[in-house]
């Protein structure tokens, strides 16, 4: 088996051997539902850090109870797992408000099912990154710090905090390197084969990503490029998008997509740590300091931008911006994006969609009809 479609199977569904075997050992699991939770911090109390997603939930019965049907399609699966004990592995949770829906979550899990998990903890992440904002969010991270503490009996030291940072941005590193291969003219990846090497590395112990990372580099010098292809594709826009199917339609249609701006892609690598001086206030600077998501309602034009940029860099011919429906915060960023996108003449196909893969025939017709636009 070669080390890409091992990293595959890792994506596929909700555990994998690497927990399996992690959970053997006694030590604890802790999932988080975004970006803006700094792994390290988990890492370093020898927990492993998991990036909760819902793969193949196909109905949300007990969910929709407590939550809207306007309430998004991600976090209605979400909780729907959380009540039916899909996610009995893990021993904690930990939230950040980034959006209001997953909120409610939070919410109804700490007002229903308070028992289910040793640690269930929010974190009031800040909507500014200016040097207040990283003051107090350091403070806010200072005590998450102190509650793993407390409630798994274990101490984060400065130097375990270190050698944790060090490891991440040994990740950051290599993500970098590999996302610099799918720039070049005939890449040797494609962009499902690329979300499922990133999924990877939100379920495992990050030493055991990071080998497989180096191995995988190695193996993709001597892959044969990528050279039927209709046009290059940017994917930007909304969180939740974790599933490489929903990319490999597009592919299967001929459009190649050689970067993304999503918060399962590169919006989670860009920013490395420094492990110089006060550990947790460079953690807060950092994650404050990333390429943002609309929750930093102040930073619109930055993410503007960043997808012409990226659109730049990775010579795309155009984007495809994709949120989930009822989405409000990436649907208020749609409207800028479209517009500046216009003003530059880079082509951008809106889509929306739900959390769990449908209407796949309609997104074919959409994506084929824009190919021909771009062929044009």
């Amino acid at each position: 088996m070669s080390t890409l479609e091992e990293i595959s199977l890792l994506a596929s569904g909700l555990s994998n051997p690497y927990i399996e075997k992690w959970r053997s050992e006694g030590k604890s699991v802790v999932g988080f539902f975004c970006s803006y939770v700094p792994e390290e911090i988990i890492f370093a109390a020898d927990m492993l850090p998991y990036r909760v997603r819902a793969v193949g939930c196909e109905s949300t019965t007990m969910a929709d109870v407590y939550m809207s049907q306007v309430n998004c399609s991600f976090s209605r699966a979400c909780l729907e797992f959380a009540f039916d004990g899909r996610y009995d592995f893990l021993d904690g949770m930990v939230f950040v408000w980034s959006c209001d829906n997953l909120r409610r979550v939070y919410d109804i899990l700490r007002e229903l099912r308070p028992d289910d998990y040793r640690l269930l903890h929010f974190i009031d992440v800040p909507h500014k990154d200016t040097e207040a904002a990283v003051d107090r969010f350091a403070d806010d991270l200072t005590a998450f710090k102190e509650e793993i503490e407390k409630t798994f009996g274990v101490e984060i030291t400065e130097d375990k905090l270190r050698e944790s940072i060090n490891t991440y941005n040994e990740t950051r590193s290599l993500l970098k390197k590999f996302y610099d291969l799918r720039c070049a003219e005939n890449p040797s990846i494609t962009g499902a084969e690329a979300l499922k090497v990133v999924l990877a590395g939100t379920v495992i112990p990050k030493p055991e990503y990071n080998e497989l990372l180096r191995t995988l580099l190695g193996e993709l010098q001597n892959r044969t490029g990528i050279t039927d292809y209709r046009a290059r594709l940017v994917i930007a826009g909304g969180g939740g998008c974790d599933d490489p199917e929903y990319f490999q339609i597009m592919e299967d249609l001929g459009g190649l997509i050689v970067s993304d701006n999503i918060c399962f892609g590169r919006r989670t690598f860009m920013e490395p740590v420094s492990n110089e001086g006060d550990l947790i206030r460079n953690l807060a600077r950092a994650y404050l300091k990333r390429p943002s998501c609309p929750r930093m309602c102040l930073k619109l034009a930055e993410r503007s931008g960043e997808i012409r940029d990226l659109v730049e860099q990775s010579k795309a011919d155009g984007v495809v911006f994709q949120r989930i429906r009822y989405c409000d915060l990436w649907g208020g960023d749609q409207l800028d994006i479209k517009k500046k996108m216009r003003e530059v003449g880079i082509p951008l196909l809106a889509l929306e969609r739900e959390y769990r893969l449908s209407a796949t025939g309609q997104l074919k017709t959409r994506v084929q009809a824009f190919l021909e636009q771009l062929e044009e």
